[in-house]
């Protein structure tokens, strides 16, 4: 940047070495995702170190930045500015977060100072004045005995005490103190001197996990980060960590790019929740984040769940990961019983209705059991708001279009008096002609929507039980066991003492119906995650599923097969050309500059648009762009290039891009 190299007092000096410092400005502007270069003079020249927060006079205005490298020439050819400050000579930002940090950023089409603003926390000079405690000794390596029960587990564990780099996806056993599984890899880590990183969705996850890992390495050897935490508390564990003064570190998805030292292992649980996806620009996921940080940093890989993610099964199908799943016979020891409406002839034979009811008789005896073995029964209940969505009126199946394979659903509206036929919601096609691939039938139907039920309700049906609700602004983390109805909305259930003698499922449907692609697989995991909390079979343990057996879904749940459901759901993506097997963008923006936008767009070989289509009634629309996954890098330049053109011309209307979006629709 050229400019005055002169203040007040005189003239300033450049320093004698590495005069030349490449700022990252505070400017959130996709043209200018570039380092700047500016002079260091000699009195900044013990203070500006790379990693260091400065202020820069940028197109006139003062800015701050981060000072990635110093050098000592620069491909300027006229007169640079130098800094205007070094707001602190705290080296924030390390290396091999701002080498992450770019990766993510190209991955996603977003900006370096984008990322960084998630990776840095803001800066408290009190807090950063005072000194962070030494380091404690490395623990003692715990016990393989927890692992034990998986047939790759005590290997798993040898990797990282040797400095092994393993990369696993873990499938959890039902009711398994998956807290104490992350704890013990990650104190393996920390026993070796390195450290270790677990990122968990919410904040009841993350105390479970940190008592966990305290009961094994102490209170000095672990911190955790989460965003509930004050700003200044959260800015000193988090400057406790950067300084190298913690080996465990712990917390939810801005954790993500924690600077911890010697990174030994990287682990994420329950990677398909949606806490795990970032809100803000560029919109990264942390399984995405730390499998980039594992392939950049050499560190360790985990994840882990309850159910398995398609692109999961990906990373083990493409040889990155090996998976660490138990024998069938242990599962079998360890799952509760599950059943599902329609299961068995006799179903049908006792309650004719089962198949209509909300709460048939099955799941009524399984209550009762439970009440008798003193035990807690957890009610799952959806959500309300769930977009309807079509399906087959004879077999259910959703029904899809036939140029991209998107939902179908109902504009609404008519011409001349007749009812709009149903239309695809991703490109728009209409479908006045449907026929369903699987049954023939040309029927079509809305699916069940969540309606609204209420924790009175079931206290009438149970009567002389306690209910309490768990959803909302009121989540609980934990309950007494003895007899009691415990209403969660899916990821508010709550840990029962002693485990739920039996878990009802309700409305299927609204789970299963919604037009979304990953409707089967949120299903799965909901469930998965809601049955983990239940006793195993041989103490009672039941769970009821009120949906159609004979769903996939629903066969993975009863028979516990996460493993089939996610290969049969990564197959299914793969034949129909959805992510993860193909790079997937969504492009939003007002019609006229979204149009202009795609016609301009220079897409690798493989590209294909989808739409646009409306997103509402605010007049935005919509448009898909996928391409093979080998060119997903390709899509990801294309993409940031349009942005940063529009930048440069000062385009009025906002376009917003992501990348392998949670949400299609």
């Amino acid at each position: 940047m050229a400019g005055k190299a002169t203040t007040g007092r005189g003239e300033r000096v450049p320093a004698s070495t590495l005069p030349v410092a490449r700022i990252c400005v505070d400017v959130p502007l996709a043209h200018l995702d570039r380092l700047f270069d500016y002079q260091v003079s000699t009195e900044q020249d013990a203070d500006a170190v790379p990693g260091c927060r400065v202020r820069v006079r940028f197109a006139g205005q003062l800015v701050d930045g981060y000072l990635l490298e110093r050098a000592e020439e620069s491909g300027h050819k006229g007169k640079l500015t130098f800094l205007d400050r070094v707001i602190s000579a705290e080296p924030v930002l390390s290396p091999e977060v701002a080498e992450l940090a770019r990766a993510v950023a190209d991955r996603y089409a977003g900006s370096l100072i984008d990322v960084l603003r998630m990776a840095v926390p803001p800066r408290h000079a009190r807090v950063e004045a005072k000194p962070s405690p030494e380091r404690p000794p490395p623990p003692e390596a715990p016990g393989d005995a927890g692992w034990g029960r998986y047939p790759f587990g005590p290997n798993l564990l040898e990797a990282l005490r040797s400095g092994r780099q393993a990369r696993a996806v873990w499938q959890a056993l039902p009711a398994e103190d998956w807290p104490a599984r992350l704890a013990e890899a990650a104190a393996t880590v920390a026993s070796t001197g390195r450290g270790a990183l677990v990122i968990v969705p919410d904040h009841r996850d993350l105390a479970r996990l940190h008592a966990a890992c305290v009961a094994l390495v102490g209170v000095e050897g672990v911190v955790a980060l989460s965003a509930d935490l004050g700003p200044s508390a959260r800015y000193q564990r988090w400057l406790a960590v950067r300084r190298g003064a913690v080996p465990i570190v712990l917390g939810t998805r801005g954790a993500a790019f924690a600077p911890v030292a010697d990174l030994g292992l990287v682990a994420v649980w329950d990677d398909g929740d949606d806490l795990h996806t970032e809100p803000r620009m560029p919109y990264p996921n942390v399984r995405d984040v730390l499998v980039q940080r594992s392939h950049l940093s050499g560190a360790s890989f985990l994840v882990g769940g309850f159910a398995r993610t398609a692109e999961a099964q990906l990373l083990v199908e493409s040889g990155w990961a090996h998976e660490v799943v138990a024998a069938r016979e242990v599962l079998r020891s360890a799952a509760p019983r599950v059943v599902a409406v329609g299961d068995h002839e006799w179903q049908e034979a006792r309650d004719a209705a089962a198949r209509s009811a909300r709460l048939p008789s099955i799941a009524f005896e399984a209550a009762r059991a439970a009440f008798a073995l003193e035990a807690p029964v957890l009610v799952q209940v959806p959500r309300r708001g769930y977009v309807p969505a079509l399906a087959c009126g004879q077999c259910r199946a959703p029904a899809r279009c036939r140029r991209c394979a998107g939902p179908l659903a109902l504009p609404g509206g008519a011409d001349d008096g007749v009812p709009r036929p149903a239309s695809c919601r991703w490109c728009g096609a209409m479908e006045a002609a449907f026929r369903c691939p699987t049954c023939g039938s040309r029927r079509l139907r809305g699916q069940v929507i969540g309606a609204r039920r209420t924790a009175e309700e079931l206290g009438r049906a149970f009567s002389g039980v306690p209910v309490r609700t768990s959803g909302g602004d009121e989540v609980l983390s934990t309950v007494p066991g003895g007899p009691a109805v415990v209403v969660a909305t899916p990821g508010a259930e709550p840990v029962a003492e002693g485990g739920y003698g039996a878990a009802l499922l309700l409305d299927g449907w609204a789970l299963l119906g919604r037009a979304d692609l990953r409707a089967a697989e949120e299903a799965l995991r909901r469930w998965m995650a809601a049955a983990g909390l239940v006793r195993t079979g041989a103490a009672g343990g039941r769970v009821v599923v009120v949906a159609d057996s004979s769903l996939t879904p629903v066969q993975a749940l009863v028979r516990w097969d996460p493993v089939w459901h996610a290969r049969t759901e990564l197959a299914a993506r793969t034949e129909l050309g959805f992510p993860p097997a193909v790079r997937m963008a969504t492009v939003d923006g007002a019609p006229e500059a979204l149009g202009k936008a795609l016609d301009e767009l220079e897409l690798p070989p493989s590209g294909e648009i989808l739409g646009p289509v409306p997103l509402g009634e605010d007049g935005r629309e919509r448009a898909l762009v996928r391409v093979a996954r080998t060119e997903g890098k390709a899509l990801s330049g294309v993409l940031a290039a349009m942005l940063a053109v529009r930048s440069l011309q000062k385009e009025p209307d906002v376009l917003r891009v992501k990348l392998d979006p949670l949400e299609i629709l």
